[in-house]
């Protein structure tokens, strides 16, 4: 399975109620690039992700990851990837290593190589120092850091990132991305990231994808996505370009994860 796409989706849909949220989805992530799903709020981005993680259900066939199918493979796939949700996943009450060791074991890491994947991971994000303090007593760049470490403590072929640092000041924004880039570095990781932060998926994503009410709007690489809509333009104006004048139609149905979002950076501080 090595030459198999990192994920594939094939005329994906998915409806909640008559609500329409992912509308016969083509796409290709290919292993070890940094792939970039943007979207306003009700694209269908969170959906798809939550897809892909096996965390809402996919019809037969319609997702791939790594070779298996998410609907007849969930506990392959689950071994593969890891995943930082928009909403915060640590708890404060627990240490850095009780979180790490805590996603350790729910990724059925084995026993015997559980304490070296913990120690791995907590210094992969430079959070070894302190690992024996409570979550609630770490800086929103330290808590983004921690979640990683959860995330990455199972060796992931896979990462998936829903916002991964909404709320972050600019230099906690880029040591999070210094660690995972340091990461993908030794070990070929491919990375799928949602974000709103339009020069973070410039700086950071090989390709991305637009998504726009359901649908695949736009997909390449930064340069050719801005190359196409115009000289001297950027994501921004590609974003705005795919998605017209039609946000306004969309601020209803995304109030919830613009609440959930301001919740999170909230916590973040």
């Amino acid at each position: 399975m090595i030459d198999e796409p990192a994920v594939a989706c094939r005329e994906l849909r998915y409806t909640f109620g008559d609500t329409v949220a992912v509308d016969g989805l083509d796409l290709e992530v290919r292993p070890g690039e940094v792939f970039g799903l943007l979207g306003p709020n009700g694209a269908g981005k969170t959906t798809t992700i939550r897809m892909i993680t096996t965390l809402l259900p996919a019809p037969p066939g319609a997702i791939s990851v790594l070779g298996y199918d998410v609907d007849r493979r969930r506990t392959a796939v689950r071994r593969l990837i890891g995943y930082v949700p928009q909403q915060l996943s640590a708890d404060g009450t627990l240490t850095g290593r009780e979180n790490v060791t805590l996603f350790a074991r729910l990724f059925d890491v084995p026993r015997r190589d559980r304490s070296t994947q913990v120690e791995t991971a907590l210094d992969a994000m430079d959070l070894t120092d302190a690992a024996d303090r409570p979550a609630k007593t770490y800086s929103g760049g330290m808590v983004r850091r921690l979640e990683l470490a959860c995330a990455l403590v199972s060796a992931p072929r896979l990462l998936v990132l829903d916002e991964p640092t909404v709320g972050l000041d600019p230099v906690a924004r880029d040591v999070v991305w210094e660690r995972i880039s340091a990461i993908r570095a030794t070990t070929g990781m491919t990375v799928l990231v949602t974000t709103h932060a339009m020069q973070e998926a410039d700086e950071h994503c090989e390709r991305i994808a637009l998504m726009h009410r359901g649908r695949l709007r736009a997909l390449g690489t930064p340069f050719e996505l801005k190359a196409d809509v115009g000289e001297d333009a950027t994501l921004d104006d590609v974003f705005r370009h795919h998605t017209g004048d039609t946000l306004a139609d969309d601020q209803q149905k995304g109030m919830r994860d613009v609440r959930a979002t301001r919740r999170t950076a909230g916590r973040l501080g």
